[in-house]
């Protein structure tokens, strides 16, 4: 199914529906959800013909066909790339990373993995601190608060770091322009970000600011966008946890608690997918 029907038609992605008329032709690709609308018209024969029919796959293919082209030109590198870390060849690794740089240079798993395979495997000091220079100001240029959370994560990664006095010039960037991307007034999501300007606060020293910042993202777990049950959890034992090791004590929030541990749990992010041929895999969570 995969390899005769997945890949041809440039799904959006699982689930897809295909819906074959009585001649034998795709008369339909898309969501289950438009069954409903579509399948009455594929029967009385009016669905391939109307306007609408066509205003959808070409939309479908408009946004698909981009997608899968490029996860085409990453999987040969993903499977490089993770060959080579389950042997700890970091030179491979390095080498295949930088090949998907050099077809995709605004793909931000390659770019993390970039600066994590030199700083914290490689120890090329030389080479990874332009590396991380350069990621950290594209991050602010691009205004993103995906790209600045990931480079700070980096930043701040617990393996060997950047000289202090810059990374923590840099922290300060980066934490400066998501704040002012996600404002503490503000009603958007904190969970994602603010846990990230939290670590380097309290790294930094301020650990009063740090204090706060974990409570706002707390209160944003329950803000007017709903999150997934699952994801909520994830995100509010990471919090406590934090919010533990920055009071020095246990905290409690409603039914749950958490005392402080000496490796806090890597906050999850959105919709992480499996490590098998994907390079989305966060990079500040590279394997030891």
């Amino acid at each position: 199914m995969n390899k005769l029907w997945m890949k041809p038609s440039f799904p959006a992605g699982i689930p897809t529906s295909f819906v074959v008329d009585r001649d034998g032709d795709i008369a339909f690709i898309g969501h289950p959800s438009q069954l409903d609308e579509v399948l009455p018209k594929v029967l009385n024969g009016g669905w391939c013909t109307s306007n609408k029919a066509k205003a959808a796959d070409q939309q479908r293919t408009a946004t698909s066909e981009p997608m899968a082209r490029e996860k085409a030109l990453k999987e040969p590198i993903d499977d490089r790339f993770w060959a080579a870390v389950e042997n700890h060849d970091w030179k491979t690794a390095l080498w295949a990373i930088e090949e998907g740089i050099a077809l995709m240079p605004d793909d931000i798993n390659f770019r993390l993995a970039h600066a994590h395979l030199l700083l914290h495997k490689i120890h090329d000091m030389w080479t990874g601190l332009p590396v991380m220079r350069q990621l950290v100001r594209d991050a602010i240029d691009k205004n993103s608060e995906e790209w600045m959370v990931s480079a700070l994560n980096q930043l701040f990664h617990p393996a060997s770091r950047p000289p202090p006095a810059e990374r923590f010039a840099m922290g300060k960037e980066l934490s400066k322009h998501i704040l002012a991307l996600n404002p503490p007034q503000g009603d958007s999501p904190k969970f994602e970000s603010y846990p990230a300007v939290a670590r380097y606060y309290h790294e930094n020293g301020n650990n009063d600011r740090a204090i706060k910042l974990v409570e706002l993202a707390l209160t944003s777990l329950d803000g007017p966008e709903p999150i997934p049950a699952e994801l909520k959890e994830q995100h509010l034992q990471c919090l406590l946890q934090a919010l533990a090791k920055y009071r020095g004590g246990k905290v409690c929030y409603g039914a749950l608690g958490a005392a402080p541990q000496n490796n806090l749990t890597k906050v999850p992010k959105r919709g992480r997918p499996r490590r098998k041929n994907r390079l989305a895999r966060q990079f500040v969570h590279f394997p030891a």
